[in-house]
């Protein structure tokens, strides 16, 4: 093979490592599951969950959503047989094992709802990780009693966001 050609596969190997590289570092986690309960009329606050998965592991560090005034990252703990509701700064995502955002568990708080909370719709929700930087996912909206998601047909609706 002549010597040119050598520099150009070498320079095609180095570009594709690079590129893998930046993939597994700016994505790759999967978002699924992501649901919210309906609110009753008059109602300031509502909830999302969610199922997160990193193969290399992160850190979910931030949420925010056009739907609330404020959005948070909170977590539900029984101290003595009262359930407390507490404000977490950031929720560690172990390589390769499920991180379930559920009720009576971690969970985003969603304060100051602009509008009630209705079912059939969604609302966006801006995820901020510490590597994997910034997902929007769309939250579909259940019944006011929802247990879990309405469907489960697997993967929510997630994207970079800009």
């Amino acid at each position: 093979m002549p010597r040119y050609l050598w520099g150009v596969a070498a320079s095609l190997f180095y570009c594709v490592a690079a590129l893998a590289q930046t993939g597994a570092q700016t994505g790759g986690i999967e978002i699924k599951d992501a649901w919210a309960r309906a609110t009753p009329g008059g109602a300031q606050t509502g909830a999302a969950y969610l199922t997160l998965l990193s193969p290399t592991g992160d850190r979910l560090t931030g949420v925010t959503s056009p739907a609330a005034e404020k959005a948070e990252l909170h977590q539900m703990t029984n101290d003595g047989g009262i359930m407390r509701m507490r404000e977490v700064t950031a929720i560690d995502l172990p390589p390769g094992t499920p991180v379930s955002l559920k009720p009576g568990g971690l969970h985003v708080m969603l304060m100051g709802l602009k509008h009630p909370l209705q079912p059939g719709q969604s609302l966006p929700v801006t995820l901020q990780f510490e590597k994997s930087g910034t997902r929007e996912v769309n939250v579909a909206v259940g019944k006011v009693g929802a247990t879990g998601p309405e469907t489960q047909s697997g993967a929510a609706h997630a994207t970079p966001a800009h």
